[in-house]
């Protein structure tokens, strides 16, 4: 048995989210289904975040065990000639039997896009969250710079989470407008359920001018997530990069080259990892 590595992109809008489910399109079965007809066997996926309903990948990044034999070019073209056309393969890459897409991640990169203008847009409208308000990229990289470093993310996290800590190390964010877009970027070495959508509700809600640049860090001290703003949709949301040790010679993102030296220290158990966000 080979195990590869696949670097996959997709859009989430017709998706009920990364994982199986009954009488529900998802990512994983669509891939499983594809690569088992190029392995010529079934095969299971085991992916580095399980995306939900509606969230989209730049580069989310899986793993797989075989026992056939193909060259790499075969496994990306082959694949993705099974593929509807919302999923595509980017890369495949052999690596060690100690490689696993979600347990050997030392850190996540999600990009939220926010599309500030007065009308929805008619040419994407999921791959960006429309707010007619006006947003204030300076004032919400203000509150958002509170949310740097190791802390207790109570009050960021879905009810149901179920991980068994909320305590995560925020590596960086960043935000910034780009024309009629604002763009939030947020790498940690692990997130909760909902956690990067409830961040960029809190923002918005700063951005706009309904709450000061200091309401993050109040909300990090209540630990409750009741007295949070809302969700913000899934729409806008992607997995951009996933972060791994080089030894393992998975493709990253630039972005990650900003982690401080030691951060392979703060990868989290398997167990308090985010079943999605």
């Amino acid at each position: 048995m080979s195990r590869i590595a696949l670097g996959l992109e997709y859009d989430g809008s017709a998706f009920a989210g990364w994982q199986i489910q009954r009488d529900k399109r998802n990512v994983q079965a669509c891939l499983e289904q594809a690569v088992s007809k190029v392995a010529a066997e079934p095969v299971d996926l085991v992916c580095a975040g399980r995306t939900d309903a509606g969230v989209h990948a730049l580069e989310q990044v899986a793993h797989f065990d075989t026992s056939a034999r193909r060259d790499l070019r075969s496994w990306v073209l082959g694949v993705n000639t099974n593929l509807p056309d919302d999923v595509r393969v980017l890369w495949a890459r052999p690596v060690p039997d100690d490689f696993h897409a979600r347990s050997c991640a030392i850190a996540r990169f999600y990009r939220y896009v926010i599309l500030n203008r007065g009308m929805r847009s008619a040419l994407r409208p999921r791959q960006a969250t429309w707010c007619f308000h006006p947003l204030d990229a300076e004032r919400m990289q203000i509150g958002a710079n509170h949310l740097i470093g190791d802390h207790d993310f109570s009050s960021f996290r879905a009810q149901g989470c179920q991980s068994t800590s909320p305590r995560r190390l925020m590596h960086l964010i960043r935000v910034w407008r780009d024309g009629e877009e604002v763009i939030l970027e947020i790498c940690a070495n692990a997130f909760l359920h909902h956690m990067v959508r409830n961040i960029a509700g809190v923002l918005m809600e700063i951005g706009a001018g309904k709450r000061g640049p200091n309401w993050t860090r109040e909300l990090l001290d209540l630990k409750n997530r009741s007295l949070a703003g809302v969700t913000a949709p899934a729409d806008g949301l992607f997995l951009a990069g996933v972060y791994y040790p080089e030894r393992f010679g998975i493709p990253h993102h630039p972005l990650f080259d900003q982690l401080p030296a030691g951060v392979d220290r703060y990868r989290p158990a398997v167990h308090q990892l985010p079943a999605t966000v």
